[in-house]
């Protein structure tokens, strides 16, 4: 939820039970900040409280023992360091996880790691201590973000980026953009509890998430000029055809279409204008099918995040209310390393099926124009020929992309850890999807313009409204020349056509 502080700087109130993918590309964009609410804070207290109890008292994982195959390893009393940090095993910990590689993280993406850690930890099953609560908080305020690499987690906790975090925040670890926090202790009660959770993953997944909500959006709006500009049939949309097959991502995509391209049929039987074809090729006829998979996946996908945002998935999870603590599997990301793979492929579908568009504004045949929408008073024109050829490449890229990650396996520390997600690289990709889809449609709507340019047949409705948008941009001339900065502009545009 949103409110307002006395500056007027929006600020998103996180509690530890409802924050959403909205939520966490706001904080991540920058523009707001985040308060943690009153009644999430006592829970932390009383999770941190318990947790020291427990680890006085007995034998708890990660902080009076060591971690993965050196779980059963006793440390050494005294040397848990529940008061001060320097050379303690949590600090320790921290030290030796912080080894993630690559290239740094952008700052999008950190901040996004740090919001969901911080509505995580405010779930109260952490049992870390409130000061980090404070300073990860004055973190997103003032801009600033640790120095995180990008590889360092296979899907079971984002051990290394969490680790990097956890060493900032105690002042041995370098912050970059705005104020640093001053510096905070860190004991072994914080060291593992700080690290146990898949945080950036999960902000990198809602990050791809909303840029391809918005580039799927986007895609109607590029295939209903297309579908117009080869006078395309609109049976395929029609209402009695998506009662008959009612799956709700193709019902949605069939409906947008016409919205799009405001069809006045006359309801849900009769006949959707006239037909040039008897039956269009698959790129324009079966958009519904094919959009529609992935507009399911992506809910299938927020679905998965609106839990995993709110979990207190720590291992081990501390109980306050009952004075518990549970060893556990809750960090592994089966649910979201699927979720991600599904959605990827289904994007990928959307992607193959807007090359197959540009080809066929291509076609004579199909457009009675020019072969490649060449130049007619240049006879053997080239047109937008090339862009075939660089939205395949992009798809190509794509297509790597979109190759499921959890097909892999591997066994680490010592054959205890067996299994792993690999959420981490799914959400990578789905992020790497959108740079490639972009490309892509971008091809497809520089094609659908000159097509509409060229017939002189602007479509009615928000259509209408999105051609006029673009072709105000987009360069008229016809001749043969390079088609690179047309395409930048039209993949400019992609946020401004997810509008309509």
């Amino acid at each position: 939820m949103t409110s307002h502080t006395l500056d007027t700087t929006p600020a998103v109130i996180l509690d530890g039970r409802d924050m959403s993918v909205a939520d966490v590309v706001r904080l991540a964009e920058g523009r707001h900040t985040a308060t943690a609410a009153a009644d999430a804070l006592k829970r932390v207290h009383r999770s941190w409280e318990t947790a020291r109890a427990l680890t006085a008292a007995g034998t708890l994982y990660g902080r009076s023992t060591g971690v993965g195959a050196n779980r059963s390893i006793i440390v050494e009393a005294g040397d848990e360091g529940l008061s001060d940090g320097g050379d303690t095993h949590g600090m320790r910990l921290l030290r030796s996880h912080a080894g993630s590689i690559g290239a740094p993280l952008p700052a999008p993406q950190v901040r996004a790691m740090l919001a969901v850690r911080l509505n995580q930890i405010l779930a109260g099953g952490a049992g870390v201590k409130p000061a980090i609560v404070a300073a990860i908080e004055a973190a997103l305020a003032s801009g600033a973000t640790p120095l995180v690499h990008e590889f360092g987690a296979v899907g079971t906790g984002d051990l290394g980026a969490l680790a990097q975090t956890g060493l900032a925040l105690a002042g041995e670890h370098p912050w970059e953009g705005g104020r640093a926090p001053a510096p905070i202790v860190l004991d072994t009660n914080d060291a593992l509890a700080l690290i146990s959770s898949n945080a950036l993953t999960l902000g990198q997944a809602a990050l791809a998430l909303d840029r391809l909500r918005l580039l799927l959006r986007a895609a109607q709006v590029v295939a209903a000029l297309g579908l117009h500009a080869v006078d395309g049939s609109l049976e395929a949309y029609a209402h009695p055809v998506h009662e008959a097959r009612p799956h709700e991502g193709t019902v949605a995509a069939a409906a947008e279409i016409r919205r799009l391209l405001d069809v006045q049929g006359p309801g849900p039987s009769g006949p959707y204008g006239a037909r040039v074809r008897i039956q269009d090729p698959f790129a324009f006829r079966c958009l519904p099918q094919v959009h529609g998979p992935a507009l399911d996946s992506a809910d299938a996908l927020e679905r998965v995040l609106a839990v995993d945002l709110n979990a207190a998935a720590e291992n081990p999870l501390i109980r306050e209310d009952t004075h518990t603590a549970w060893h556990h599997g809750n960090f592994f990301a089966g649910h979201l390393a699927l979720a991600l793979d599904q959605f990827r492929l289904s994007v990928l579908q959307v992607a193959q099926l807007s090359t197959a568009r540009l080809g066929a504004l291509t076609e004579p045949s199909m457009t009675g124009l020019q072969p490649f929408l060449g130049d007619a008073e240049a006879p053997g024109s080239s047109g937008v020929m090339i862009l075939e050829y660089a939205a395949a490449a992009a798809l190509a890229e794509l297509r790597t992309a979109a190759a499921p990650v959890t097909l892999g396996h591997t066994s680490l520390s010592r054959g205890v850890e067996e299994q792993s997600s690999f959420a981490s690289q799914a959400a990578r990709l789905a992020l790497r999807a959108g740079e490639s889809l972009r490309q892509v449609l971008a091809c497809e709507l520089v094609t659908a313009v000159r097509a509409l340019r060229q017939r002189k047949a602007v479509p009615g409705g928000p259509a209408g409204e999105a051609f006029e948008v673009a072709a105000r941009v987009l360069d008229p001339r016809m001749a043969d020349r390079p088609l690179t900065a047309d395409v930048a502009v039209a993949g400019g545009l992609m946020e401004r056509l997810a509008a309509f």
